[in-house]
């Protein structure tokens, strides 16, 4: 007789209790998860890039006169209803550069967590108590792809240890759902008589009224699916190493953005690589990192037409213009 049939999906047994409850770096090891592993501090600070002799090219483009009023010139032929007169006459009295950069950080980390984890017990090696496993941040890893998400699994070495099955009992089987145990079933054609309409025998379960389960071919039980039949688990800790970037704002421990010519850009970087030390440095450790500033050109230009000061924006590498008040318009529809 089979015991009463438990959870398809038990949670994991570990080993027996205190086996590696002082193992440094496994503390709190659980079924499931044990959290993110803080990454081993450096022995010594890492030092802050100084400037060097050469110092980043950074080219501004700036717009001339004969840009600004060439792109209003376009930007008024291609409205149907705008006279090209303000954009050909008008006298240009200021230009005023409004650059937009987008400053984006990017780092790539490498964070690591363990659990206890088993499987099927095939006569892998049982090498707990060995030696002392080595730290998880001591474990070789596969190099990354930089900036591209990967996860690896792997056994934490002189971890393994081999205990009956927790889902079946060690019995290497649990006992049929469908059936209850039983190995067999009430016949649906006859409905447990042994006979059909009539009186005659009912040759589907031949007069027994009742026919073997389908599921276990009459067994009463089914392989456990936890150990596969085996009987016995190999249990041991399971180390997760992830390697991605992080879904948050882009904070990341960069050198700090040298000889840019705008100042708030250079402090808008000192400032998140500060900030990043505090959110990714307990629970990860960096990779890589990369930054990139795009610039968004945009220039005010005041002119003058008919004695009254108009104002137009010129944006973007391809000069687009866009404007609020053209002073010369007039109603018209397209037939």
């Amino acid at each position: 007789m089979f015991a009463p049939p438990v959870a398809e999906h038990a949670s994991p047994s570990a080993p027996p209790a205190g086996m590696f409850d002082n193992m440094p770096g496994y503390e709190g090891t659980v079924a499931g998860g044990g959290g993110f592993l803080p990454p081993p501090m450096p022995a010594q600070p890492v030092p802050q890039p100084s400037p060097g002799p050469e110092q980043p090219h950074w080219n501004i483009p700036s717009i001339t006169e004969d840009n600004a009023r060439d792109a209003f010139s376009l930007y008024a032929s291609s409205k149907c209803c705008y006279s090209s007169a303000p954009a050909k006459d008008g006298v240009i009295i200021n230009m005023e550069s409004f650059n937009t950069y987008r400053y984006r950080l990017e780092t790539f980390t490498e964070s690591r967590s363990t659990e206890w984890s088993h499987e099927p017990y095939n006569g892998q090696p049982v090498d707990a108590y060995v030696q002392h496993p080595p730290g998880p941040w001591d474990i070789p890893a596969k190099v990354p792809t930089f900036f591209v998400d990967s996860e690896q699994k792997m056994k934490v070495p002189y971890t393994s240890s081999m205990k009956p099955c927790h889902d079946c009992l060690g019995s290497g089987r649990k006992p049929c759902k469908d059936c209850a145990g039983c190995g067999n079933k009430v016949c649906w054609v006859c409905n447990g008589s042994g006979f059909r309409h009539g009186g005659d025998r009912c040759h589907h379960c031949n007069g027994r009224g009742r026919e073997n389960c389908a599921h276990c071919h009459g067994q009463g039980s089914k392989q456990c699916t936890t150990c596969h039949g085996k009987q016995q688990l190999l249990v041991f800790i399971l180390l997760t190493v992830k390697c991605q970037s992080p879904d948050l704002f882009p904070i990341v421990s960069v050198c700090p953005v040298m000889g840019f010519p705008d100042p708030t850009v250079v402090q808008a970087a000192q400032r998140l690589v500060g900030d990043h030390q505090g959110k990714f440095l307990r629970t990860s450790r960096i990779l890589q990192q990369r930054q990139t500033i795009e610039l968004i050109p945009v220039t005010k230009v005041t002119y003058t037409w008919k004695g009254k000061t108009y104002v137009y924006f010129v944006y973007g590498n391809e000069f687009k213009v866009h404007t609020n008040d053209y002073p010369a318009t007039c109603c018209c529809s397209v037939m």
